[in-house]
């Protein structure tokens, strides 16, 4: 049975309830915080990232935050928002900002269900893949413009190539 067809069996759809199935279908770490909330953890290739989930039922909008942190030297912040740009530019969905007081890198998402709409079980798998997909691409760049010495537009050659189609 797909991770869909566990809520086509129900009039519940909470987008967290389908979060929270999600997290255990990939046996991810994860703890729901409140009803409308959970975070959870996603290992990817070059680390673990931390993933918050959560329903606002009063803009009707399922926020996604992707983090990790990031300690870059002073000197280098120029060149780290610079290459935030950079990476902006590359992306459709979501967007990367810094956050300095808490020295972590965030990929923000809002997935808006206006109207009663409901987001499928598929549709939040893909939401959550995508931001750490998002994050793997552009990690190397990250560390490259940070303590590499690189040139924003060099370290950008190294981002991974968004793929398309599977093998």
């Amino acid at each position: 049975m797909s991770v869909s067809e566990d809520f086509l069996l129900t009039d519940d759809l909470h987008p967290i309830d389908i979060v929270e199935d999600i997290a255990t279908h990939h046996d991810w770490e994860f703890d729901r915080v409140t009803d409308d909330q959970i975070a959870m953890a996603v290992e990817g290739q070059w680390r673990t990232y931390s993933l918050t989930l959560a329903w606002s039922a009063q803009d009707e909008t399922l926020r996604l935050i992707c983090t990790f942190e990031m300690e870059p030297p002073e000197a280098r912040m120029g060149a780290l928002y610079d290459v935030l740009n950079r990476c902006n530019d590359m992306v459709w969905t979501g967007a990367f900002t810094y956050w300095a007081e808490q020295k972590l890198m965030v990929w923000r998402y809002g997935l808006c269900l206006a109207g009663g709409q409901f987001a499928s079980a598929e549709q939040i798998d893909r939401l959550i893949s995508g931001a750490v997909l998002a994050a793997e691409r552009f990690y190397p760049a990250f560390q490259l413009v940070s303590w590499g010495d690189r040139t924003p537009a060099d370290a950008m050659k190294v981002a991974i190539a968004e793929a398309y189609g599977r093998a």
